[in-house]
């Protein structure tokens, strides 16, 4: 296959797509397959958090220190993800998306692998939490570099009226990345119940990390780097410094559009970041429920996520961005509304239908959000901007959410704080939606950075 972007041969069109229906269907299963498997492994951690590692690394701290401690650590890994998304945008706006994803994988699976070998407090002392706590941090760094490649392979091979739902496609691999690590963690505690999940049960899935990233290495060698980029290659237009000239011109974006995420993410990281595990099965808690049932309920949460996530990309390419996202966020306040009232029933069932609630609104926030990033910033800088609006909004939305929320609980007593917590940060991402144009089929290729540098900004018309 030829690889000039410019020719209509060998399967590229000029606007910088893939005409090829295998080719992009290729596109589509490498981007979720690979972003299904960072994010096993990203929530892996953060569900293992909840339920064993207080007690396994930090028990000297005593029981509830223990667990803040835990969630702490889930949330430090959050501050090493902008680290990631500069050296992947610069990397990936430099040298291409499919290097910086294929470094990404590698990274990500070998410090999961080395979690699950990990030897913990009693065996080791303070080495544990410390070993714990830096393979956490890479990572961070690899989950901050993945994201913006990923989506960014999938919305630069798409057709204009097809974003959305191709860009969706590697968004799918958070809620299937959820499904694989509850769904792993609640089979090892069936087979391995009680002591025996301490001792052995959890390290297992951690070790799987192995294997699926080998799958996954394989499927994204395949795949063709993206067009927009070979574009920018062929003509020698790739920016010198494109972090640098992403804050220099478009700092205010880059925050708007990390507030959009934030919104999201604060909300989502109550199931992906441990806590609803947490407070759901804690023996002393209001609710008591056995770890098998509750990751079973986090499963069938995911799965709707799933869902809803795609038919957010579908409809996205139907009404645009910020009218889905506007419908989104609608039904992620009612969720959060929700949420408690149900889960503190102690009923399983209950608990069950207040998470698939909360993931319709979730997945409907989440599908359009490729497309959306994708079509604010320019071609030269996309990498950068992309990668680091999602990583500050991680920061922002979901890095410390399980520990506010635990610190919530255990100053208040009881859970409407949080309730109003999440609502406010549902609220705050409605608002940076609101700050922003709907850019749905603006040309991506960089023979139109003119039109791509107008500022999205409601209000402002240059960068």
């Amino acid at each position: 296959m030829s690889t000039h972007p410019s020719r209509r041969s060998g399967g590229f069109t000029p606007t910088g797509t893939i005409s090829a229906p295998a080719d992009r269907r290729r596109v589509v299963f490498a981007t979720v397959v690979g972003t299904t498997v960072e994010w096993y492994d990203f929530f892996l951690y953060a569900s293992a958090a909840g339920l064993v590692f207080g007690q396994l690394f930090f028990a000297p701290a005593g029981p509830g220190i223990a667990q803040v401690l835990s969630f702490l650590t889930v949330g430090l890994s959050f501050l090493f993800r902008p680290l990631g998304a500069f050296l992947a945008g610069h990397l990936g706006d430099k040298y291409g998306r499919r290097v910086v994803l294929m470094l990404t994988l590698t990274l990500m699976g070998a410090s999961t692998t080395l979690i699950g070998l990990l030897p913990t407090f009693d065996v080791i002392g303070v080495a544990a939490p410390v070993l714990l706590i830096l393979l956490r941090i890479l990572q961070g760094i690899s989950a901050g570099g993945e994201w913006g490649g990923a989506v960014l392979m999938a919305v630069e091979h798409a057709p204009k009226t097809k974003r959305g739902v191709f860009g969706a496609a590697p968004q799918l691999g958070t809620p299937l990345g959820l499904l694989l690590a509850s769904g792993m963690l609640g089979l090892m505690a069936l087979i391995a119940p009680g002591d025996a999940f301490l001792a052995w049960g959890w390290r297992v899935p951690f070790l799987l990390s192995f294997v699926l990233i080998i799958v996954g290495y394989y499927v994204r060698k395949k795949v063709e780097e993206s067009p927009v980029f070979l574009e920018l290659s062929e003509r020698k237009e790739k920016t010198r410094a494109p972090i640098v000239q992403l804050f220099r011109k478009h700092a205010l974006l880059v925050l708007i559009a990390a507030l959009v995420f934030a919104g999201n993410n604060a909300v989502g990281y109550m199931t992906t970041g441990g806590y609803i595990q947490r407070y759901a099965t804690n023996p002393d808690g209001p609710v008591g429920l056995a770890t098998a049932d509750v990751l079973g309920a986090v499963t069938l949460s995911a799965a709707s996520w799933l869902l809803f996530t795609w038919i957010g990309g579908w409809v996205a390419d139907r009404i645009g961005r910020r009218n889905t996202y506007f419908v989104g966020w609608a039904a992620q306040l009612v969720g959060v509304f929700l949420l408690f009232p149900l889960v503190n029933t102690a009923s399983v069932g209950l608990l069950t239908l207040g998470l698939v609630i909360l993931s319709v609104g979730l997945g409907l926030t989440y599908g359009p959000q490729a497309a959306l990033y994708a079509e604010l910033f320019p071609a030269s800088i996309r990498f950068s901007g992309v990668s680091i609006s999602y990583a500050l909004g991680a920061v922002l939305g979901g890095a410390f959410a399980p520990s506010i929320a635990q610190a919530l609980v255990d100053a208040t007593g009881g859970t409407t704080a949080v309730t109003w917590y999440l609502a406010g940060m549902t609220l705050i991402g409605v608002v940076a939606t609101l700050l922003l144009r709907d850019r749905s089929g603006i040309p991506l290729g960089p023979d139109h950075e003119a039109e791509q540098t107008v500022s999205p900004i409601r209000g402002v018309m240059r960068a």
